[in-house]
């Protein structure tokens, strides 16, 4: 890691010091400090860092939003923020776009109500590009969410501004959701863990309803392991999915050896950088010596894959576009939307009559999926094909060809579990000269994250934290 990055933080000697929630919940238990002044040096490190990382859309510090259902639940207390495309009463979410009005919503929305009876304590919400469609957060018309790690760099994206928070200590999570990778990607790039649950395993957004495929799945973004178990384990008990196996709280590594299978360079042929290759290569040798069996495999999905899902990309842009005034109100302008929503639209304007075979494809790959694992536990491979970029190399405005060109090239290993369904997890397995984080990808089968948790428990066990 690099001694000179100008890193950007707010840990310091107040009442969340350096601690995670566990942490913080253990303090609170004893006495220690109170849920007061949680909230207030929370409030405090969150005016200390967004000026410097424009992570934050609006806040709520005089009114914070919690549940009163959750006062007893084992998350009280704990300041947290929302992402900014999912409501909350009163505030208005702008979901990254220049085209929305915004104004306030008129109630909380499904994931938002279930994430308050954790007991968390809302704060403010969080930026993300437009509709969470880029692997960055730079929003075409305002200033970008800057990496705390190093100021010049991307956060990633969608989930960037929560990402840059926790990464930056203003509080120990925030939520993230993943439509593509919007979970991993930004844990990846700012040092954090980010497990995407099994389809269904949570409350599903409205707008992911009456999609074909609903690719999106709901969660946090953590700066440990047992942060993110603890953060399940407690959504569990508020919403409980019959049709998969329960976590229940992982505490810490399991005991059994796993079969996995390592995919080094990406579904679409590009080649992982040398950096990003060391870091699986150095965690596929700490699974071994630990007694797991590595297997080198193939890419378990149709050549089709990557073409298929940019087509279904953009079916989003052109639903989001074409009936943003029945989505987002009626003042929603669609000639204001980011160069790569009107990009993406027009792709699937012209492949239009594309999408029923393309969705027939995609559904496809939740049994492609399901087979792989019958003969392997874990998948592991990079999060991202190269590692994080300066701040405007995604920008929306670069030229949508050239754009597309190179998100094809950074995007290619996280989509795979958004249409199949299935659970995944980045963990923090080394470094970049530029001194930032460098993300893992671990993927297991169908309702399997107790045991992508415990394998989350014993990589970290190894690396150094903050």
């Amino acid at each position: 890691m690099a001694d000179d990055k100008p890193q950007i933080h707010a840990f310091q000697d107040d009442a969340l010091g350096n601690d995670d929630a566990v942490a913080l919940r253990e303090r609170l238990h004893r006495g220690d400090v109170s849920e007061q002044d949680l909230q207030q040096a929370a409030i405090e490190r969150l005016r200390q860092l967004d000026p410097q990382l424009n992570s934050l859309v609006v806040e709520c510090f005089n009114e914070p939003r919690r549940d009163a259902r959750g006062s007893n639940r084992g998350l009280a207390g704990i300041p947290s923020l929302l992402k900014d495309n999912t409501d909350l009463k009163g505030l208005p979410s702008r979901h990254g776009s220049a085209a929305i009005q915004p104004h306030p919503a008129k109630h909380d929305g499904a994931y938002a109500r279930e994430f308050m009876i954790t007991g968390l304590t809302l704060l403010g919400k969080t930026a993300l590009p437009e509709f969470g469609f880029n692997a960055t957060t730079e929003p075409a018309h305002d200033d970008p969410t800057r990496n705390p790690w190093n100021p010049g760099y991307s956060t990633g994206g969608s989930s960037g501004g929560s990402a840059a928070m926790v990464a930056a200590g203003a509080v120990p999570m925030a939520h993230a959701n993943d439509g593509g990778g919007s979970i991993r990607i930004p844990a990846a790039c700012c040092g954090l863990v980010g497990l995407k649950p099994t389809r269904g395993r949570h409350a599903v957004a409205e707008s992911a309803r009456p999609l074909p495929i609903n690719v999106m799945s709901e969660g946090v973004v953590t700066r440990t392991v047992r942060d993110t178990a603890l953060f399940h384990s407690e959504m569990e008990r508020v919403h409980r999915s019959r049709k998969l196996p329960p976590i229940g709280h992982v505490q810490g590594p399991g005991n059994q050896r796993y079969r996995v299978a390592l995919m080094m360079d990406s579904i679409n042929g590009t080649a992982t950088d040398d950096a990003t290759r060391r870091a699986v290569e150095d965690t596929a040798h700490q699974l071994e010596r630990n007694g797991h069996r590595i297997e080198p495999v193939a890419p378990p999905v149709d050549p089709s894959f990557p073409e298929d899902f940019k087509h279904y990309w953009g079916m989003l842009s052109f639903l989001a576009t074409s009936g943003g005034r029945f989505a987002f109100g009626k003042g929603f302008d669609p000639e204001q939307v980011d160069g790569l929503s009107r990009g993406l639209y027009q792709r699937f304007r012209r492949n239009m009559h594309r999408l029923p075979a393309i969705i027939t494809r995609l559904k496809r790959t939740r049994k492609q999926y399901a087979r792989f694992f019958e003969d392997y536990d874990i998948l592991l491979s990079p999060v991202l094909g190269h590692t994080t970029p300066e701040l405007g190399w995604l920008h929306p405005d670069v030229p949508y060809d050239t754009l597309m060109e190179r998100l094809s090239a950074y995007v290619n290993f996280t989509p795979f579990c958004n249409t199949a369904g299935g659970p995944a997890l980045s963990m923090p397995m080394g470094w970049t000269e530029a001194g930032l984080p460098i993300g893992v990808h671990l993927a297991a089968g169908h309702g399997q994250e107790r045991l992508l948790l415990e394998l989350g428990y014993e990589l970290e066990s190894e690396q150094s934290r903050f």
